[in-house]
């Protein structure tokens, strides 16, 4: 006899002004939540989810994604810790490459060998963490990073429930093995189709894995999550629909354009496409590049209709497929609407 899939956990992520977010957390935890995330765009998530951790008791607070490679192993160890400190122990670390353009011209960082760099980052923070939880000395060596110096005065306290989850996103093979071989966790870029997903992320994730179980790991004792992220289009009117729809389709286009996505558009036919967006978007036609954007390929990446039309969708594509689900809508959308998308979908089991 198969056994049913357990139920998924059911995460949001924050869109709209700075100023709302610890509102926003709050809303989450009265409707039950497991988990509110917030993306590293025009804000630091850090920042903010600490601010949200005032206003809340249980929901986990989760960064989905921080940009590793925009800080230090060092940085993001403190940032990380600040949290799980302010939030009683409820941080998750998600992490993120981003592509090369924002880390060498944005910010100023180096590139190179990004999956093998990940890989090292995430060690490096775990041995900070552990020095700090411990007292033990600090002693990393690594190819693309080094810390071995770490007085008592610059060590924060041991947290009870010890350090947090490190979940890592990625698209392509290198970054998803990446996940499994030295992460908590695997969180899916919102531009993933489910076939792609399950045909070329997945096994690879699983595999480094398994492998990373049977040399005995220590992070292994934790189960390892798979996060999908969905986005959603969704309105209490039609006009709020139509709107909210064509801010997605616009996002859509805009992963579409960028030059470390188009294997996921490969996986459909729809290599040309991509050679169309970023030839907009380096002229800045943002909207005609939404226009490009046809209801096949909205479909494939994204969700639309009424709250409970779009749960049903997003449960049978993704219910067996992932642990838990993390739902977006576009910037400035009501936040209760994806509230509203997530209680359906907990009501279907």
């Amino acid at each position: 006899m198969t056994e049913a899939a357990p139920p998924l956990l059911l995460d949001v992520t924050a869109t709209g002004a700075a100023a709302g977010i610890p509102a926003a957390a709050r809303a989450a935890e009265r409707r039950g939540l497991d988990r509110f995330i917030m993306s590293e765009t025009s804000h630091n998530p850090f920042l903010q989810l600490a601010r949200a951790a005032d206003r809340t008791e249980s929901i986990e607070l989760g960064t989905g994604v921080a940009i590793a490679f925009a800080r230090t192993p060092m940085t993001l160890a403190y940032e990380a810790w600040g949290l799980h400190e302010a939030s009683g122990g409820r941080a998750v670390i998600g992490l993120g490459s981003q592509v090369k353009p924002h880390i060498v011209r944005r910010f100023g960082m180096p590139w190179d060998r990004p999956a093998a760099r990940m890989k090292e980052y995430i060690a490096a923070v775990r041995a900070i963490w552990h020095s700090w939880q411990t007292g033990e000395r600090l002693a990393f060596r690594g190819e693309f990073y080094s810390h071995t110096l770490m007085t008592p005065v610059f060590a924060p306290d041991p947290i009870a429930q010890g350090a947090p989850p490190i979940l890592l996103a990625g698209v392509g093979p290198l970054m998803s093995a990446a996940a499994g071989a030295v992460a908590d966790g695997f969180i899916s870029h919102p531009f993933t189709s489910v076939e792609y997903l399950t045909g070329t992320v997945l096994p690879g994730v699983r595999a480094a894995r398994t492998k990373a179980e049977a040399e005995g790991a220590a992070w292994t004792s934790r189960p390892f999550e798979v996060v999908g992220s969905v986005l959603t289009a969704t309105g209490c009117t039609e006009e709020e629909l139509r709107d909210n729809r064509r801010a997605v389709r616009e996002r859509v286009a805009f992963y579409a354009s960028t030059p470390a996505y188009r294997a996921v558009l490969e996986t459909h036919g729809w290599g040309e496409l991509h050679d169309e967006l970023n030839r907009l978007s380096t002229r800045g036609r943002w909207q005609e590049m939404g226009e490009l954007i046809d209801d096949e390929v909205y479909d494939t990446f994204a969700v639309a209709g009424e709250p409970a039309e779009v749960a049903r969708e997003i449960h049978r594509r993704y219910a067996g497929v992932v642990t838990r689900l993390s739902v977006s809508g576009p910037d400035g959308a009501d936040p209760e609407l994806m509230l509203d998308v997530l209680a359906e979908i907990r009501a279907l089991g």
